[in-house]
Protein backbone atom coordinates (compact mmCIF):
# COMPACT_ATOMS: atom_id res chain seq x y z
CA UNK A 1 0.00 0.00 0.00
CA UNK A 2 1.78 2.98 -1.43
CA UNK A 3 -0.59 5.47 -2.59
CA UNK A 4 -3.25 7.26 -0.39
CA UNK A 5 -5.60 9.88 -1.28
CA UNK A 6 -7.88 11.98 1.16
CA UNK A 7 -11.18 13.89 0.64
CA UNK A 8 -11.12 16.86 2.00
CA UNK A 9 -8.10 19.22 3.23
CA UNK A 10 -9.97 21.14 6.35
CA UNK A 11 -8.86 20.46 9.62
CA UNK A 12 -8.61 16.49 10.12
CA UNK A 13 -8.03 16.19 6.10
CA UNK A 14 -4.78 18.05 6.15
CA UNK A 15 -3.78 16.53 9.14
CA UNK A 16 -4.33 13.18 7.84
CA UNK A 17 -2.49 14.10 4.47
CA UNK A 18 -0.05 15.16 7.12
CA UNK A 19 0.96 12.37 8.72
CA UNK A 20 1.14 9.65 5.79
CA UNK A 21 2.72 11.88 3.92
CA UNK A 22 5.87 12.53 6.38
CA UNK A 23 5.12 8.31 6.87
CA UNK A 24 6.41 7.91 3.13
CA UNK A 25 3.59 7.39 1.74
CA UNK A 26 2.48 9.05 -1.97
CA UNK A 27 -0.83 11.40 -1.03
CA UNK A 28 -3.48 12.86 -3.31
CA UNK A 29 -5.56 15.97 -1.11
CA UNK A 30 -8.79 16.46 -3.03
CA UNK A 31 -11.18 19.01 -2.13
CA UNK A 32 -13.60 21.30 -4.30
CA UNK A 33 -11.57 24.53 -4.32
CA UNK A 34 -7.98 24.76 -5.12
CA UNK A 35 -8.02 27.88 -2.57
CA UNK A 36 -8.97 25.57 0.73
CA UNK A 37 -6.35 22.88 -0.96
CA UNK A 38 -3.33 25.79 -0.77
CA UNK A 39 -4.72 27.19 2.50
CA UNK A 40 -4.00 23.18 3.57
CA UNK A 41 -0.80 23.14 2.80
CA UNK A 42 0.27 26.43 3.99
CA UNK A 43 -0.83 24.73 7.11
CA UNK A 44 0.76 21.64 6.69
CA UNK A 45 4.02 23.58 5.94
CA UNK A 46 3.64 25.48 9.32
CA UNK A 47 3.19 22.43 11.33
CA UNK A 48 6.22 20.60 9.98
CA UNK A 49 8.05 24.04 11.05
CA UNK A 50 7.21 23.50 14.61
CA UNK A 51 8.39 19.86 14.27
CA UNK A 52 12.09 20.75 12.28
CA UNK A 53 12.14 23.48 15.15
CA UNK A 54 11.78 20.61 18.14
CA UNK A 55 14.46 18.64 16.44
CA UNK A 56 12.51 15.79 15.80
CA UNK A 57 13.24 15.93 11.34
CA UNK A 58 15.16 18.01 9.66
CA UNK A 59 14.38 20.84 6.70
CA UNK A 60 15.32 18.09 4.34
CA UNK A 61 12.77 15.36 6.00
CA UNK A 62 9.98 18.66 5.80
CA UNK A 63 10.66 19.16 1.92
CA UNK A 64 10.06 15.65 1.13
CA UNK A 65 6.56 15.52 3.34
CA UNK A 66 5.60 17.73 1.07
CA UNK A 67 6.78 16.74 -2.27
CA UNK A 68 5.14 13.47 -0.84
CA UNK A 69 1.37 15.11 -1.90
CA UNK A 70 -0.24 16.08 -4.75
CA UNK A 71 -3.49 17.95 -4.79
CA UNK A 72 -6.38 17.46 -6.79
CA UNK A 73 -10.12 19.41 -7.31
CA UNK A 74 -11.27 16.25 -9.08
CA UNK A 75 -12.27 13.02 -7.35
CA UNK A 76 -12.26 11.11 -10.20
CA UNK A 77 -7.83 12.21 -11.18
CA UNK A 78 -7.02 12.49 -7.38
CA UNK A 79 -8.22 8.62 -6.50
CA UNK A 80 -6.92 7.20 -9.98
CA UNK A 81 -3.99 5.25 -8.42
CA UNK A 82 -5.10 4.92 -4.75
CA UNK A 83 -4.40 1.67 -2.83
CA UNK A 84 -6.82 2.93 0.14
CA UNK A 85 -8.95 6.33 0.22
CA UNK A 86 -9.71 8.30 3.39
CA UNK A 87 -12.59 10.54 4.05
CA UNK A 88 -12.76 13.29 5.86
CA UNK A 89 -15.20 15.27 4.84
CA UNK A 90 -17.64 17.80 6.94
CA UNK A 91 -19.92 15.48 9.35
CA UNK A 92 -23.02 15.21 7.06
CA UNK A 93 -24.69 11.88 6.33
CA UNK A 94 -26.08 12.96 2.85
CA UNK A 95 -22.98 14.73 1.88
CA UNK A 96 -20.66 11.22 2.57
CA UNK A 97 -23.38 9.13 1.01
CA UNK A 98 -22.74 10.61 -1.85
CA UNK A 99 -18.65 11.01 -1.46
CA UNK A 100 -18.70 7.21 -1.20
CA UNK A 101 -21.05 6.87 -4.13
CA UNK A 102 -18.56 8.64 -6.00
CA UNK A 103 -15.89 7.18 -4.68
CA UNK A 104 -17.32 3.62 -5.40
CA UNK A 105 -17.63 4.21 -9.30
CA UNK A 106 -14.13 6.34 -9.49
CA UNK A 107 -11.68 3.46 -7.68
CA UNK A 108 -10.38 0.34 -8.36
CA UNK A 109 -12.24 -2.71 -7.22
CA UNK A 110 -9.31 -3.49 -5.24
CA UNK A 111 -8.83 0.51 -3.44
CA UNK A 112 -9.99 -0.01 0.43
CA UNK A 113 -12.27 2.93 1.09
CA UNK A 114 -12.25 4.59 4.40
CA UNK A 115 -14.03 7.24 7.20
CA UNK A 116 -12.96 9.41 9.27
CA UNK A 117 -16.27 10.29 10.42
CA UNK A 118 -16.96 10.60 14.27
CA UNK A 119 -19.92 8.82 14.81
CA UNK A 120 -21.79 8.05 11.48
CA UNK A 121 -22.48 4.05 10.95
CA UNK A 122 -19.60 2.80 8.89
CA UNK A 123 -22.34 0.28 7.92
CA UNK A 124 -24.64 2.91 6.53
CA UNK A 125 -22.17 4.22 4.10
CA UNK A 126 -21.05 0.95 3.44
CA UNK A 127 -24.22 -0.17 2.01
CA UNK A 128 -23.85 2.60 -1.26
CA UNK A 129 -21.07 0.58 -2.43
CA UNK A 130 -20.93 -2.66 -4.17
CA UNK A 131 -17.69 -3.11 -1.78
CA UNK A 132 -19.19 -3.24 1.43
CA UNK A 133 -16.37 -5.89 2.81
CA UNK A 134 -13.64 -3.20 1.73
CA UNK A 135 -15.33 -0.09 3.77
CA UNK A 136 -14.06 0.60 7.34
CA UNK A 137 -13.89 3.80 9.33
CA UNK A 138 -10.58 5.32 10.29
CA UNK A 139 -11.29 7.85 13.12
CA UNK A 140 -8.57 10.26 13.79
CA UNK A 141 -8.05 12.04 17.05
CA UNK A 142 -7.60 16.15 16.43
CA UNK A 143 -4.64 17.11 15.75
CA UNK A 144 -3.63 13.95 13.67
CA UNK A 145 -0.41 14.36 13.51
CA UNK A 146 0.12 14.62 17.50
CA UNK A 147 -2.45 11.86 18.76
CA UNK A 148 -1.71 8.58 18.49
CA UNK A 149 -5.18 6.51 18.95
CA UNK A 150 -6.84 5.68 15.36
CA UNK A 151 -10.43 3.88 16.01
CA UNK A 152 -10.50 1.25 13.62
CA UNK A 153 -14.55 0.72 12.98
CA UNK A 154 -15.37 -2.36 11.40
CA UNK A 155 -18.97 -2.12 9.73
CA UNK A 156 -21.47 -5.18 9.06
CA UNK A 157 -19.55 -6.43 6.04
CA UNK A 158 -16.03 -5.30 6.61
CA UNK A 159 -13.68 -8.24 6.40
CA UNK A 160 -10.85 -9.48 8.70
CA UNK A 161 -8.22 -8.67 6.07
CA UNK A 162 -9.05 -5.36 5.72
CA UNK A 163 -9.42 -4.80 9.22
CA UNK A 164 -6.36 -6.47 10.31
CA UNK A 165 -4.06 -4.43 7.08
CA UNK A 166 -6.02 -1.43 8.78
CA UNK A 167 -4.70 -2.24 11.70
CA UNK A 168 -1.32 -2.60 10.76
CA UNK A 169 -0.85 0.61 8.51
CA UNK A 170 -1.91 2.55 11.30
CA UNK A 171 0.99 0.83 13.32
CA UNK A 172 2.74 1.99 10.67
CA UNK A 173 2.07 5.89 11.01
CA UNK A 174 3.50 5.23 14.52
CA UNK A 175 -0.52 5.48 15.68
CA UNK A 176 -2.02 3.15 18.21
CA UNK A 177 -5.20 1.44 16.80
CA UNK A 178 -8.18 0.25 18.49
CA UNK A 179 -10.53 -2.38 16.20
CA UNK A 180 -14.08 -1.27 17.30
CA UNK A 181 -17.42 -2.23 16.86
CA UNK A 182 -19.84 -0.28 14.06
CA UNK A 183 -22.21 1.70 17.19
CA UNK A 184 -23.55 5.26 16.96
CA UNK A 185 -20.58 7.08 18.49
CA UNK A 186 -18.25 4.09 18.51
CA UNK A 187 -16.34 4.44 21.65
CA UNK A 188 -14.60 7.92 22.16
CA UNK A 189 -17.50 9.77 21.37
CA UNK A 190 -20.69 7.33 23.13
CA UNK A 191 -18.34 8.64 26.37
CA UNK A 192 -16.75 12.25 25.26
CA UNK A 193 -19.83 13.69 24.17
CA UNK A 194 -22.38 12.83 26.75
CA UNK A 195 -19.83 14.11 29.47
CA UNK A 196 -19.50 17.49 27.26
CA UNK A 197 -23.74 18.01 27.24
CA UNK A 198 -23.09 17.43 31.08
CA UNK A 199 -20.79 19.71 31.17
CA UNK A 200 -22.97 22.37 29.26
CA UNK A 201 -26.27 21.41 31.15
CA UNK A 202 -24.07 22.44 34.27
CA UNK A 203 -23.26 25.93 32.89
CA UNK A 204 -27.39 26.21 31.59
CA UNK A 205 -28.28 24.95 35.14
CA UNK A 206 -26.08 27.81 36.62
CA UNK A 207 -24.21 25.10 38.68
CA UNK A 208 -21.21 27.20 38.13
CA UNK A 209 -19.50 29.26 35.32
CA UNK A 210 -17.37 27.96 31.87
CA UNK A 211 -13.90 28.50 34.40
CA UNK A 212 -15.41 26.97 37.15
CA UNK A 213 -16.22 23.75 35.32
CA UNK A 214 -13.54 23.32 33.42
CA UNK A 215 -10.85 23.92 36.40
CA UNK A 216 -12.97 21.01 38.60
CA UNK A 217 -12.62 18.23 35.57
CA UNK A 218 -9.06 19.18 34.84
CA UNK A 219 -7.61 19.87 38.74
CA UNK A 220 -9.90 17.42 40.05
CA UNK A 221 -10.34 14.50 36.80
CA UNK A 222 -6.61 15.22 35.76
CA UNK A 223 -8.05 15.94 32.34
CA UNK A 224 -5.55 17.88 30.36
CA UNK A 225 -8.47 20.44 29.00
CA UNK A 226 -11.84 21.19 30.52
CA UNK A 227 -14.86 20.18 28.58
CA UNK A 228 -16.13 23.36 27.81
CA UNK A 229 -12.56 24.24 26.51
CA UNK A 230 -12.47 20.93 24.27
CA UNK A 231 -16.28 21.39 22.93
CA UNK A 232 -14.36 24.83 21.43
CA UNK A 233 -11.83 22.85 20.06
CA UNK A 234 -13.83 20.38 18.55
CA UNK A 235 -16.49 23.06 17.25
CA UNK A 236 -20.17 23.08 19.38
CA UNK A 237 -22.02 22.11 15.48
CA UNK A 238 -19.59 18.94 15.65
CA UNK A 239 -20.80 18.26 19.07
CA UNK A 240 -24.44 18.87 18.03
CA UNK A 241 -23.99 17.09 15.27
CA UNK A 242 -22.46 13.83 17.33
CA UNK A 243 -24.96 14.24 19.82
CA UNK A 244 -28.04 13.71 17.65
CA UNK A 245 -26.04 10.90 15.63
CA UNK A 246 -26.44 9.19 19.63
CA UNK A 247 -30.16 10.23 20.33
CA UNK A 248 -31.31 8.88 17.06
CA UNK A 249 -28.95 5.87 17.04
CA UNK A 250 -29.94 4.36 20.74
CA UNK A 251 -33.45 6.51 21.15
CA UNK A 252 -32.46 7.47 24.75
CA UNK A 253 -33.29 10.91 25.93
CA UNK A 254 -30.10 10.83 27.57
CA UNK A 255 -28.21 11.89 24.53
CA UNK A 256 -30.56 14.39 23.98
CA UNK A 257 -28.06 18.17 23.26
CA UNK A 258 -28.83 20.65 26.02
CA UNK A 259 -30.82 23.51 24.70
CA UNK A 260 -27.99 26.11 25.39
CA UNK A 261 -25.80 23.63 23.12
CA UNK A 262 -28.47 24.15 19.96
CA UNK A 263 -28.78 27.70 20.80
CA UNK A 264 -25.42 28.17 20.39
CA UNK A 265 -24.93 26.45 17.26
CA UNK A 266 -28.21 28.50 15.48
CA UNK A 267 -26.33 31.44 16.42
CA UNK A 268 -22.96 30.26 14.89
CA UNK A 269 -21.52 30.53 18.10
CA UNK A 270 -19.24 27.12 17.08
CA UNK A 271 -16.15 27.53 19.21
CA UNK A 272 -12.64 28.28 18.23
CA UNK A 273 -13.46 27.96 14.45
CA UNK A 274 -15.72 30.85 14.18
CA UNK A 275 -13.87 33.22 17.35
CA UNK A 276 -16.90 32.63 19.78
CA UNK A 277 -18.36 29.64 21.87
CA UNK A 278 -17.75 29.21 25.65
CA UNK A 279 -14.39 31.15 25.50
CA UNK A 280 -13.59 34.01 22.59
CA UNK A 281 -10.87 33.71 20.44
CA UNK A 282 -8.88 36.20 19.30
CA UNK A 283 -6.20 35.26 16.30
CA UNK A 284 -2.58 34.98 17.85
CA UNK A 285 -3.58 35.42 21.31
CA UNK A 286 -3.30 32.08 23.74
CA UNK A 287 -5.07 33.80 26.38
CA UNK A 288 -8.49 31.91 27.34
CA UNK A 289 -10.96 34.42 27.61
CA UNK A 290 -14.76 33.36 28.82
CA UNK A 291 -17.01 34.45 26.27
CA UNK A 292 -18.79 37.61 27.22
CA UNK A 293 -22.55 35.93 27.45
CA UNK A 294 -20.91 33.39 30.15
CA UNK A 295 -19.14 36.13 32.29
CA UNK A 296 -22.37 36.28 34.38
CA UNK A 297 -23.02 33.22 36.84
CA UNK A 298 -26.41 32.70 35.92
CA UNK A 299 -28.32 32.30 32.57
CA UNK A 300 -31.75 34.11 31.66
Amino acid sequence: MKNIAVIGSGTMGNGIAHTFAQSGYNVAMIDIKQEALDKAMGTISKNLDRIVAKGTITEADKAQTLKNITTYTSIKEGVKNADLVVEAATENVELKLNIFRELDAACSAETILATNTSSISITKIASVTKRADKVIGMHFMNPVPVMKLVEVIRGYSTSDAVTALIMELSKKLGKIPVEVNDYPGFVANKILMPMINEAIITLHEGTAGVEEIDTVMKLGMAHPMGPLQLADFIGLDVCLSILKVLQDGYGNPKYAPCPLLVNMVTAGHLGAKSGKGFYAYTPGSKELVVADMFRKKELA
